[in-house]
């Protein structure tokens, strides 16, 4: 059982029907005792101050888990700063294994992509359905954790963040993982509503910055939806894998990404919208689509570093917060 580096979210269910375990790279980094010290590291190395964070802690964490010597890196869909990465990855003897979403949803270019990567990993349809089967079951578990949270009011913003971006790789163990889910849902039925009147929505990248879910409800705000997380989790009934990665938004263009999100500001009675963007990342000009195409209020906060808000941050959530009150 091999350890696959995954640079985000991928048909996990092809990696687990090859008997290996895919580890997200992104969340080995940022639970990482030091994140700040693998970027610096990175930046030691040669990468340039001017580029994203999560690009360099990924190269430094990959480094140093030597157990993980195949990382497959996407190629079309992601961070444009990737491919850099798999070839500064490829100097120190990594393998890469590239993977592309089509931008168009294009289902015959996507399936050709699944395909080549079963064929890569020696796995047969048949057993990537059956590994499908079994994730589905664990990912439901999450999505009454997601309901919890905007329904109930008895989740935390930042568990509903937790549990839904780890379904990127289940934390290594998808038995372990959904066990943990079940008892975490049990535990909700003795937990008491949280006291937080402004209910808002975040959207982009999951943040990097370490307190902001604590700050908001310190301030009267929860988090009742975490957009990308949230696309973690596979929300879609669907027996055909192709057709579960052609409805994930994440990989394709912002407009469907809003289709998505407007629905969900709907459903849940979000009062505003947070959309963070990360330093460096061409995704920031999107900032301007989203402003002009979603109908609620909308604070763009941006981070650089695994560190705590900033006090011109936390002063403009505070604006933000009282004037949604």
């Amino acid at each position: 059982m091999a350890r696959i580096g995954i640079t985000t979210t991928v048909p996990i269910e092809i990696i687990y029907a090859a008997g290996h375990i895919p580890v997200d790279l992104n969340n080995i980094f940022i639970t990482d005792a030091n994140p700040h010290g693998l970027i610096e590291e990175a930046e030691l190395a040669g990468y340039p101050r001017n580029i994203c964070a999560w690009i360099k802690g990924i190269y430094t964490t990959v480094l140093k888990n030597r157990d993980i010597t195949r990382v497959i890196a996407v190629t079309q869909g992601d961070c444009s700063n990737t491919h850099a990465l798999m070839e500064t990855l490829h100097l120190e003897g990594v393998e890469i294994i590239p993977f592309a979403y089509p931008y168009n949803r294009d289902r015959d270019i996507l399936r050709l992509q699944m395909e080549k990567l079963a064929e890569f990993f020696e796995v047969d349809r048949q057993k990537v359905s059956k590994t499908k089967k079994r994730l589905d079951r664990i990912r439901s578990l999450v999505r009454r954790i997601d309901e919890q949270t905007w329904q109930s009011n008895r989740v935390r913003g930042f568990d509903n963040h937790l549990w839904q971006v780890s379904c990127s790789d289940f934390n290594g163990d998808p038995e372990g993982f959904g066990r943990e889910a079940a008892r975490f849902l049990d535990s909700l039925e003795e937990a008491g509503e949280i006291d937080a009147p402004v209910r808002l929505g975040y959207i982009g990248v999951p943040p990097i910055m370490t307190d902001l879910y604590d700050y908001l409800e310190s301030r009267g705000a929860k988090v009742v939806f975490n957009e990308i997380q949230r696309q973690f989790t596979m929300p879609f009934d669907t027996e055909d894998i192709v057709e579960q990665y052609a409805l994930y938004t994440y990989p394709y263009d912002i407009f469907h990404r809003l289709n998505d999100i407007s629905e969900e500001i709907g459903r849940r009675d979000i009062h505003g919208i947070i959309h963070y963007a990360q330093s460096f990342c061409y995704r920031q000009i999107q900032d301007l689509i989203i402003r002009r195409k979603l109908a609620v209020p909308i604070l763009t906060i941006e981070g650089d570093r695994p560190l705590h808000l900033d006090a011109r941050t936390r002063m403009r959530i505070d604006t933000f917060v009282e004037m949604l009150k």
